[in-house]
C-alpha cells in the first residue's frame, strides 16, 4: 500500500507560479514511477508530467516549456513546478504512483488538489 498526499495548490493570477508537492508513504520501495496528472470540471483525467521507469520525464504538450517535474528521494517527494500559469491550467491536480509487478501491479491516487488561475 501506498499512501500519497498531494500539497502546494491555490488561486493565482495568469502568468504567475505554484509548486505542488506529493509525499509519498507506506510500501514505497515498490514504486516503480510517479506523475502528475490533472482534471478540469467536465473533462477526463489527463496526464500533466511523469518520470518514466528510466528515469527520464515526460510532458504533456500544453504544459511544455512551463512545468517541471521533479523529485527528492530523502524526502520521498515529487514536486510540480508551474510557471506562466494560464486560466485552462485550472484543474484538481493528482499525484500518481505505480507500484508493485504483476500481478499485484496498481495505480494509487493522492487526494487531489485544486489549482485555480484567474485571466
Amino acid at each position: 500500500q501506498v499512501e500519497l498526499v498531494e500539497s502546494g495548490g491555490g488561486l493565482v493570477q495568469a502568468g504567475g507560479s505554484l509548486r505542488l508537492s506529493c509525499v509519498s508513504s507506506g510500501s514505497i520501495f515498490t514504486i516503480n514511477t510517479m506523475g502528475w496528472y490533472r482534471q478540469a470540471p467536465g473533462k477526463q483525467r489527463e496526464l500533466v508530467a511523469a518520470f518514466t521507469i528510466g528515469g527520464s520525464t515526460k510532458y504533456a504538450d500544453p504544459v511544455k516549456g512551463r512545468f517541471t517535474i521533479s523529485r527528492d528521494n530523502a524526502k520521498n517527494t515529487v514536486y510540480l513546478q508551474m510557471n506562466t500559469l494560464k486560466p485552462e491550467d485550472t484543474a484538481v491536480y493528482y499525484c500518481n504512483a505505480d507500484a508493485g509487478s504483476f500481478p499485484h501491479r496498481y495505480d494509487y491516487w493522492g487526494q487531489g488538489t485544486q489549482v485555480t488561475v484567474s485571466s
